[in-house]
């Protein structure tokens, strides 16, 4: 009886087949992503007018001489490159915005390169919240309704609520509240320095008044 030697390429296939039956098996298993594919962007929410910062941050070393380049997406949400247009070269992987506007909404995208080679992409979507300034008369005009005697405050008729209701940041009112004493101590100056000059002007009206004179020396003189 004679034995039929087995191909060692027969066995390598079927070792193959198997793991790679074994490997969609455990994929199968693993955690469906929600709706991202890597790179995803993160998100970032900022109240307007307030700063904020993005920064290319990588969890591996990075080379010493390399070139970071930020883009912009304006109010979209994207990761096709065409899409975005370049705003700052350099090695900076900090990016920051000093107040954010409703003109910054949109995409950034972070790109790290080396010896013109692309070595990391990243993605951050920036979501500006408007703030909702309400006049003195309607804020005022909400109170009215919505506060009871015990304290208590109600639902505000027509849909207003008093969560949308916030106040200009604190640089602002620092700055009108500046403005305020400024202009209280020129008017003050300028009131002080009109009194004296009046007083001053009165003083001299009357020495060149005739009228005016002490009648006592005149009756002497009379006499």
């Amino acid at each position: 009886m004679s034995c039929v030697p087995i191909s060692p390429y027969t066995v390598y296939d079927e070792r193959l087949l198997t793991a790679a039956d074994n490997f969609i098996a455990a994929a199968f298993k693993l955690p469906r992503a929600s709706g991202c594919f890597p790179p995803c962007a993160k998100n970032i929410t900022v109240m307007e007018n307030n700063r904020t910062q993005m920064r290319c941050d990588v969890p591996f070393p990075l080379p010493y001489e390399m070139k970071v380049v930020w883009r912009f997406a304006e109010e979209i949400r994207t990761q096709q490159v065409d899409q975005f247009e370049e705003v700052t070269v350099g090695i900076d992987r900090l990016y920051s915005i000093p107040s954010a506007g409703l003109r910054h909404q949109g995409t950034y995208q972070c790109e790290i390169y080396s010896d013109q080679r692309s070595l990391v992409r990243l993605y951050y979507h920036l979501i500006v919240i408007p703030q909702v300034v309400v006049g003195h008369s309607e804020l005022q005009e909400i109170f009215d309704l919505s506060l009871l005697p015990g304290g208590q405050i109600v639902p505000v008729p027509g849909g207003w609520s008093l969560a949308l209701l916030r106040l200009p940041p604190p640089s602002l009112l620092t700055a009108c509240l500046t403005s305020l004493l400024l202009l209280l101590f020129l008017s003050l100056g300028i009131l002080h320095w009109w009194s004296i000059k009046k007083e001053k002007s009165d003083v001299e009206q009357a020495e060149d008044d005739p009228d005016s004179r002490c009648p006592v020396r005149e009756i002497y003189l009379l006499q």
